[in-house]
């Protein structure tokens, strides 16, 4: 049984359409006016769910993770880390985070998602989408503004612009309200990108975001391990360094349509 998340009243007001305000306001919410912000906790708890995914065994390395969120429109939501400062992750993964959720977005529909590593293997040399990584780049002046101080704070620079940028393996799935809107998209990154896959995955289940429509993999976006030659929907497996402590990437991924179900809670 997945855990009960509580629909922010201002969610259940756009949803509704009525019955939120005094009603002499000219217009009333609408349901196209609904954003993933309506459905995101705070930043603080957002921040929490990712420490505690992280601290589940996700295979890999076992680091600290990044984790960003942008809306439908491309625009940075939120940015948070899991660990006690922003030196306890990998600083580089901030900006590949947001990469990942931009190209989840950027290349999901309202009825079929693709993850980022569902991109890996159509991107190679000689694949049918090669070159797709160079063609939507990075805003240089939204990654790196500053202060740095800022990042992964409830202030961080990028929150409110767009930040653009292609990436092409695991870890970026799309977000997908209880009702199958497509949202926008959420972007992990720290560890290898077969285990920023999982905690990807296993973060959006925790937000509730994760009512896919259809996806290369039995229906979902999630990660297709190659089974010899690198095709298709495919992307390479991974290592664990510490597969006692962290567990073994390649069956928790493959097992994270049962253990973490798509689709709306019940």
């Amino acid at each position: 049984m997945r855990a009960k998340h509580a629909v922010p009243v201002a969610a259940l007001c756009a949803l509704l359409a009525a019955g939120c305000g005094d009603g002499n306001s000219p217009t009333q919410p609408e349901v196209q006016a609904i954003t993933v912000s309506h459905f995101l906790p705070s930043h603080n708890d957002l921040r929490a769910a990712l420490q505690d995914v992280v601290a589940e065994p996700n295979g890999g390395l076992g680091f600290e993770m990044w984790a960003t969120i942008l809306d439908r429109d491309g625009k940075v939501v939120d940015v948070v880390f899991s660990g006690e400062n922003r030196g306890d992750q990998w600083p580089g993964s901030r900006v590949i985070s947001a990469q990942k959720a931009n190209t989840a977005n950027a290349f999901s529909l309202d009825g079929f998602a693709l993850s980022t590593a569902n991109l890996f293997a159509a991107v190679q040399p000689g694949g049918s989408l090669f070159g797709l990584q160079e063609s939507n780049p990075v805003d240089t002046r939204v990654a790196y503004a500053g202060p740095a101080s800022n990042y992964g704070k409830a202030n961080d620079p990028m929150i409110g612009r767009r930040i653009g940028g292609i990436n092409v393996f695991g870890g970026g799935l799309a977000l997908y309200s209880p009702s199958g809107t497509l949202l926008g998209g959420l972007g992990v990154s720290g560890d290898t990108s077969c285990s920023d896959h999982i905690i990807a995955w296993k973060l959006r289940f925790a937000l509730n975001l994760d009512n896919v429509p259809n996806g290369p993999a039995g229906g979902t976006d999630n990660i297709i391990f190659t089974d010899g030659t690198l095709d298709g929907f495919e992307h390479p497996e991974c290592f664990d360094a510490n597969p006692d402590v962290e567990g073994e990437h390649v069956p928790i991924a493959n097992n994270l349509p049962t253990t973490h179900p798509v689709g709306p809670e019940e």
